[in-house]
């Protein structure tokens, strides 16, 4: 269903919950078709499965109950992390992404932590000035260790962006 209007919706933040998996996928797969320089889909049951288990994936839901993005968040002691955040395509650019995220540092913050990191693939340019706009600064690099295949010839690795919470 195609938008009609650009307004941001209001949000509610929960915690994702093992029967939300089924509509998760499609959305974050979604997002993230973008990343053409990877072979296959973002993730997929199994992986997302893997991934609650270890941290947890914070759903954004609209006054609908229409599930419109998330982000992982995983504590480690003082410093969390954040990743694959997710906004439904047909709504990106309202601000949701800020959101999201501001939600998920609330949600790190309430969990002891007094940093956050994140990881940018560096073939997505256009990421680092946004997250910099957002207080994040890079911090270093890291090879990529992606499950995901690059397409032949492609070479990535991930920049390091960290912002004191």
């Amino acid at each position: 269903m195609a938008l009609e209007s650009k307004t941001a919706p209001c949000l509610s933040f929960r915690l994702a919950t093992d029967a939300d998996r089924a509509r998760l996928i499609p959305l974050i797969n979604s997002a993230f078709s973008i990343e053409t320089f990877l072979e296959g889909t973002r993730t997929d049951d199994e992986d997302l499965a893997a991934m609650m288990r270890k941290g947890e994936l914070l759903a954004a839901e609209d006054s609908e109950g229409l599930l419109i993005g998330c982000i992982y968040t995983e504590v480690r002691g003082e410093r969390g992390y954040m990743g694959m955040l997710t906004v439904d395509p047909a709504r990106q650019r309202l601000g949701l992404g800020t959101r999201i995220m501001e939600a998920a540092e609330e949600h790190l913050r309430s969990h002891g932590c007094v940093a956050v990191d994140i990881l940018v693939l560096n073939l997505r340019s256009e990421l680092p000035p946004i997250y910099r706009r957002h207080g994040f600064v890079e911090t270093g690099t890291q090879q990529h260790g992606l499950h995901r295949t690059l397409k032949p010839g492609m070479e990535c690795h991930f920049i390091i962006m960290s912002k004191d919470l």
